[in-house]
């Protein structure tokens, strides 16, 4: 995998993980002396996708530019590693569509009350009492992964073992590690 990038795509509920495990994976393979980005969700609303909203098309556009940029990074070499929500599976089909191989899909599951536990932003709250229209898991569908590569359960694992999971994935489907 050293000349060759991939796409970590993360996927889950908003406080189930993502950009946990996200930093776990990206120090591990930097210790590796491979590149490696991290596009986080809330990073690229706040510069590429500033001004979209939550609809379903602004939510569909700032997926497709994640994964352009994903696709672009993974192309020349870069580890690419998505951990935004990207909702729903049609979307996150066509990115891995566009990369083939190199797109790795890594269910981040947790149920809506643990995320809403965890919410220290109180967004879940308010989505519930209906103050935050198209939430996802609350008033906006999230679709889960058909059949993604590695799934991490985060009521169950420790956010180091969810990453170990994703590694270990990758050390027998690429040689990450050696």
């Amino acid at each position: 995998m050293s000349d060759t990038g991939a796409t970590l795509w993360f996927t889950g509920l908003s406080g189930a993980g993502k950009s946990t495990i996200a930093r776990i994976v990206e120090a591990e393979l930097g210790e590796r002396g491979l590149r490696v980005e991290v596009l986080d969700g809330d990073v690229v609303r706040t510069n590429l996708s500033k001004g979209l909203g939550f609809s379903k098309e602004d939510r569909d556009t700032n997926i497709r530019r994640i994964a352009f940029v994903a696709d672009l990074l993974s192309r020349n070499g870069v580890v690419a590693i998505t951990a935004a929500i990207s909702p729903y599976r049609e979307i996150r089909d066509e990115a891995r569509r566009t990369m083939g191989d190199r797109f790795v899909e890594v269910f981040v599951k947790a149920s809506v009350e643990e995320c809403a536990r965890r919410d220290v932003k109180g967004l879940y709250e308010k989505a519930m009492r209906g103050e935050i229209k198209e939430f996802t898991g609350v008033s906006d569908p999230y679709e889960e992964p058909v059949d993604p590569e590695v799934v991490c359960d985060t009521e169950s694992e420790t956010p180091e073992e969810s990453a170990a999971k994703v590694m270990a994935f990758l050390e027998s489907r690429v040689g990450a590690a050696a």
